[in-house]
């Protein structure tokens, strides 16, 4: 068998490197610039790291509006281990990166963004929601925010970005010119941090991340002519607001229509859905997202959710290389997450219990391999494409979130762990 290095969560992070700096100048400044991109400032006169920095996430702009708001100041941010692989580890240690797999507790992660605050003495930025929004609004937020900056014990300031979705939603990966802007607010004093407690930081935070990019879109009129701007929506909006039936969704150009009922929409220019003919339904695209959460949130609950179904399998055990794993069996119900496949020649069992999991990584068209579900341990992260069948990853992710937040609400000890 073919021996399998695992990446070394263990090592400490450096300093980004100053010659990095000019790479990010470049890479933000003039970029940014042609979006008109500006940054309000709440409560950051004199700040200086070390501190906590926490920031919404909607595209791949927010690294480069993440820079240019904190400059001149270099972070050590987290990353997730399939974008240090993207970029190789060398160059993203250079960048001051810490390595880490989506949606597990990771304890090395804690001692390393100590190591930062403490020793470096740097801004750590983690983009807490772990994943790219799909609808523009904020994504799933653990509860264990304000647990963490009372063990770092420095300043928390939050950057809420607005335009980052807009400019290229995870289901539309086409690059828009759309306006920036951010706020960058201190919400909580090193003072402050030691003497609230961590529930009280943690509603500061959420609050404080509170974001709506369509919402933004449409009070500020940004007009988004793009002749293919509703393509891949089918992708989120899975499910007809019409007849109810799931997967039968398509997009293209500036439609979304249900091969079911024939229902057809529009995505007007400025973000709205229209129908063309009859009710609209959900003009707010964020809307709809949240009807299709209460119709699975109702499967949760009344026991009817599962989704089982043949996957191709891959592995990402450390920041080198997927290494391919063929065909394996994915049951997912409200009580269990399990993976049967192949790994590395030997037969494997994942079983993940809804406590264990809070949420999930999906991915829209995963290097064009097609829609991908990332599923963690601590040495390994397995990248699954179901396999003849489409759009489901989302009701994947959305059931996830919903079978943590049913199991939270049955286990009283697990609860006032979360507190």
């Amino acid at each position: 068998m073919q021996e399998i290095t695992r990446y070394d969560f263990k090592k400490k992070p450096k300093k980004s490197n100053f010659l990095m700096y000019p790479l990010k100048w470049i890479a933000a400044y003039p970029y940014l610039w042609t979006r008109g991109f500006k940054c309000k400032k709440v409560n950051m006169e004199g700040l200086k790291p070390p501190y906590l920095l926490l920031c919404n996430h909607g595209s791949t702009m927010d690294y480069r509006m993440m820079f240019r708001s904190i400059a001149p100041y270099n972070p050590n941010y987290v990353v997730a281990l399939d974008g240090i692989r993207d970029n190789g580890e060398f160059i993203m240690r250079l960048f001051g990166t810490i390595g880490k797999r989506k949606f597990i507790h990771d304890l090395s992660l804690i001692r390393n963004l100590k190591y930062c605050v403490n020793e470096l003495k740097t801004i750590v930025c983690i983009y807490p929601e772990a994943r790219y929004s799909f609808d523009g609004t904020t994504s799933y937020l653990p509860d264990s925010l304000g647990s963490l900056a009372r063990m770092l014990g420095v300043p928390v300031v939050v950057l809420n970005m607005r335009g980052n979705f807009l400019s290229c939603p995870q289901w539309n990966k086409i690059h828009k010119k759309v306006p920036l802007e951010a706020t960058l607010t201190q919400i909580a004093t090193a003072e402050e941090v030691k003497n609230l407690p961590a529930g009280e930081i943690n509603m500061w935070i959420h609050q404080a991340l509170i974001y709506d990019d369509f919402r933004y879109q449409q009070d500020n009129h940004i007009r988004i002519a793009h002749p293919q701007r509703a393509f891949g929506l089918n992708r989120l909006l899975y499910q007809c607001a019409h007849c109810g039936t799931e997967y039968q969704m398509n997009a293209q150009g500036i439609h979304l229509w249900c091969d079911a009922c024939n229902k057809k929409w529009e995505l007007t220019e400025y973000g709205e859905l229209k129908a063309l003919e009859g009710e609209t339904i959900f003009s707010h695209i964020p809307d709809w997202y949240r009807w299709e959460r209460q119709n699975v949130r109702n499967e949760v609950r009344n026991g009817t959710y599962r989704f089982e179904r043949e996957v191709d399998v891959e592995t990402l055990p450390n920041a080198k290389r997927f290494y391919k794993q063929g065909i394996g069996k994915l049951l997912h119900t409200v009580e269990v997450l399990r993976l049967e496949c192949m790994a590395y020649g030997k037969k494997k069992l994942l079983e993940l219990s809804p406590q264990a999991l809070e949420s999930v990584h999906i991915e829209y068209d995963y290097k064009k391999l097609g829609d991908s579900l990332d599923i963690s341990e601590h040495d390994d992260s397995f990248w699954i494409h179901p396999k003849n069948v489409k759009d489901v990853i989302t009701k994947i992710a959305l059931a996830t979130e919903e079978i943590h937040a049913f199991a939270l609400e049955n286990s009283p000890k697990l609860r006032r762990t979360k507190a």
